[in-house]
């Protein structure tokens, strides 16, 4: 992951190359695939012939974007535009250039199987665009022993001028320099409401492993959805300066009230207070013929407290200082994780200027139910109650 003018693309066309060339295998290939086939050979042909020019016996054949080598191997250039012209190829080495324009299905469908008979290697080039299928590539390569990362920054490489990097800082939102010079994944969402505390969640190593407390209480947010998903936080706070810690979440639709009551009981906490938006409390969700959601969930044995009609400027406010100092459990949260980092204000278009509201997807009931966690954490008569942890079963073992 690198940022623009690093020169990625020059380094792994030389490696494609020195690959092809010292390759001791039958007939070895190697490919390089842009985003669009006009890309490619926009982008990386010129490189290809300047380079294989120097190689004595080197061929180029400028239709088909492909340079052959005298040992047998071949260099050819694609487009995952068309993923088609890649099938039936067997491969040595690929590179993905800008692979997070591409559709995830270029890799699994079409370049990861041509690579399996003659285990061959692959490389994802390219800048953020948000936490789609290359920002999730990227921290398996983090996590992976069998998988190498780096990350090049442009105010860590000193490949371009700081002067350079001080007039774009100039001519670009804060966003898109992070995108684009700073290779920030959070920032690719322009309009996002939360990737700064995100970005700043993961730098400052609040998104671990091993931080659910089995002495304390668990406390939910719920976003109740009926057409769409329901979505419930769940989270841990102590007394002092102790900061929560989002140690769960969960998601699902089409499904009663008892289902939730269902999955709440298997995860096996310690349940406080489980908070549900001022609308809670209202509608039809059938689980007890004729009673409300609150009855409901009350003789299932669920602890509901409904909150008062909030503001939701206000409540993102709230978000923002909870992410500030929040922990997340990093195995349980991902999805939750994801859209918080794209949750992001509505695009008008007449205007070309964003409204002063989210604008609603999928990750809105994520969002929501963050938003009345935050809020809930502070309402009602002195907030959840929360118990000091019991500590006589944990010195158990060492009576």
């Amino acid at each position: 992951m690198a940022h623009r003018r690093a020169g990625k693309t020059v380094a792994c066309i030389m490696d494609l190359i020195d690959a092809a060339a010292g390759s001791k295998l039958k007939n070895p290939r190697f490919a390089y695939v842009a985003p669009l086939y006009n890309q490619a050979k926009r982008v990386a042909w010129d490189y290809v012939q300047d380079y294989c020019r120097k190689i004595p016996g080197a061929e180029l054949n400028q239709a088909e974007l492909r340079a052959d080598l005298p040992n047998g191997g071949r260099i050819r250039l694609y487009g995952a535009d068309n993923p088609d012209s890649l099938r039936g190829e067997y491969f040595d080495g690929i590179v993905l250039d800008e692979a997070a324009d591409m559709s995830p299905r270029v890799w699994s469908e079409v370049i990861r199987p041509a690579l399996s008979d003659r285990k061959g290697w692959a490389v994802f080039i390219g800048t953020p665009k948000g936490e789609n299928d290359f920002y999730d590539i990227f921290q398996r390569s983090r996590d992976d022993s069998d998988w190498y990362s780096v990350v090049l920054k442009a105010s860590e490489t000193g490949i371009i001028d700081g002067d350079e990097l001080r007039l774009a800082q100039q001519d670009m939102t804060p966003e898109q320099y992070a995108q684009e010079y700073e290779c920030s994944f959070s920032a690719a969402v322009v309009g996002s409401y939360y990737g700064r505390e995100m970005d700043a969640a993961d730098k400052d190593g609040r998104i671990a492993q091993g931080l659910y407390d089995p002495y304390l209480e668990v406390h939910t947010a719920w976003d109740i959805g009926l057409n769409d998903q329901t979505v419930i936080v769940f989270w841990q706070e102590g007394a002092g300066n102790f900061q929560p810690r989002i140690v769960d979440c969960y998601a699902n639709n089409g499904v009663g009230l008892d289902h939730y009551a269902k999955t709440l009981k298997e995860r096996g906490y310690n349940y406080g207070d489980h908070i549900w938006p001022h609308d809670g409390a209202h509608g039809d969700w059938s689980v007890i013929g004729g009673q409300s959601r609150v009855a409901t969930a009350r003789s299932l044995g669920l602890n509901v407290r409904v909150l008062p009609r909030a503001d939701v400027a206000d409540g993102i406010n709230s978000v923002r200082r909870l992410l500030s100092q929040a922990w997340f459990e990093k195995d349980k949260t991902g999805d939750l994780r994801k859209a918080l980092r794209l949750y992001q204000r509505e695009w008008d278009d007449l205007r070309k200027t964003f409204k002063d509201r989210p604008y609603h997807n999928w990750t809105s009931d994520y969002a929501d139910a963050v938003r009345y966690m935050a809020i809930g954490r502070g309402t009602g008569t002195g907030g959840p109650k929360f118990k000091p942890p019991d500590r006589s079963k944990q010195l158990a073992g060492y009576v």
